[in-house]
């Protein structure tokens, strides 16, 4: 009887799990990188870059030279933008001066902002008003803009975006960061005790790039820009030398997230006590996490 009785309760906690997850997306996954439409070509142009998407407002021998990037970038060459604050301090971006191959923040920022800057690269197709519908978690007073340095809080507003560039470098061992180690090429180990512990119970889906052997972050370390409202949790990758890396001890298969993130992301979710939205911004803020402050408590979604 008893053994009936725990092999039940094993059954129902599998079917909690599993709840959880989103299962397929029942819009397509790009979702607003549709771009009304136009699909893929409206970012990648199969030929001649932003003359081939007739974007070119300014001359650009490079134009389309990485990833066929078919908008306009360079009204953004070469310009600062003064990021954030956050606990590590205030951060100062100089973008390229070209489409650099050599520099991570060419495709980790610069691109981005060729569609998301509504201050120095204007008119990319952008109704800065966010695509998605947001759950009632989240204010009404206003549209959710989409424009960095025009968000209408004031003109040329970058202070209060998150920090990213070559100087948002990431950190371990510190008093807000996780247990964690960075090898000699720029890798984030979350192989501590607390870290490796947060990885069991959440992930670290997290992509830094990597810039004079230090991790830093890009627009894309949190976003994957070709997955809107679904991510793939996998427990584990292998690398070109065989290495294995733990990426997650949640259950595989497809998970609900939202603003292109690469981890679990749901505001909407339903379940008292939800928090793995939390987790997701604690895959680099260990200082705030449970692991970190001795708390027990794992992901609940």
């Amino acid at each position: 009887m008893k053994r009936n009785l725990f092999i039940a309760l094993l059954f129902t906690a599998a079917a909690g799990i599993a709840s959880a997850q989103a299962g397929a997306p029942s819009t397509d996954v790009l979702g607003a990188h549709l771009n009304y439409g136009r699909g893929c070509a409206a970012c990648h142009a199969p030929h001649s870059g932003a003359y081939g998407n007739g974007a070119a407002k300014t001359a650009d021998p490079n134009s389309g030279a990485i990833a066929l990037w078919g908008e306009d970038v360079a009204a953004l060459y070469g310009q600062t933008i003064k990021t954030g604050v956050s606990e590590h301090g205030s951060y100062t971006e100089v973008l390229p001066g070209s489409l650099d191959t050599t520099r991570p923040d060419t495709a980790g920022v610069l691109m981005c902002l060729s569609c998301h800057d509504g201050n120095l690269a204007t008119g990319a197709m952008m109704a800065n008003k966010v695509y998605e519908t947001l759950p009632s978690t989240y204010g009404t007073f206003n549209d959710v803009p989409t424009l960095l340095g025009n968000d209408k809080s004031s003109s040329n507003n970058y202070a209060n975006d998150h920090p990213v560039g070559l100087t948002a470098i990431m950190g371990c061992g510190g008093p807000y960061d996780w247990d964690c180690t960075i090898d000699g090429s720029g890798n984030v180990k979350m192989t501590g005790a607390k870290s490796a512990q947060f990885v069991q119970n959440y992930g670290f889906f997290v992509s830094p790039a990597k810039y004079n052997n230090q991790p830093v972050v890009m627009c894309t370390t949190c976003h994957n820009q070709h997955l809107m409202n679904v991510v793939n949790v996998v427990d584990s990758k292998t690398d070109s030398k065989g290495n294995v890396t733990l990426i997650s001890g949640l259950p595989e298969g497809p998970y609900a997230t939202m603003f292109f993130l690469r981890g679990p992301y749901n505001p909407a979710s339903g379940t008292a006590g939800s928090n793995q939205t939390a987790q997701f911004c604690r895959q680099c803020h260990g200082g705030e996490s449970n692991e970190m402050n001795n708390g027990t408590a794992g992901t609940t979604f």
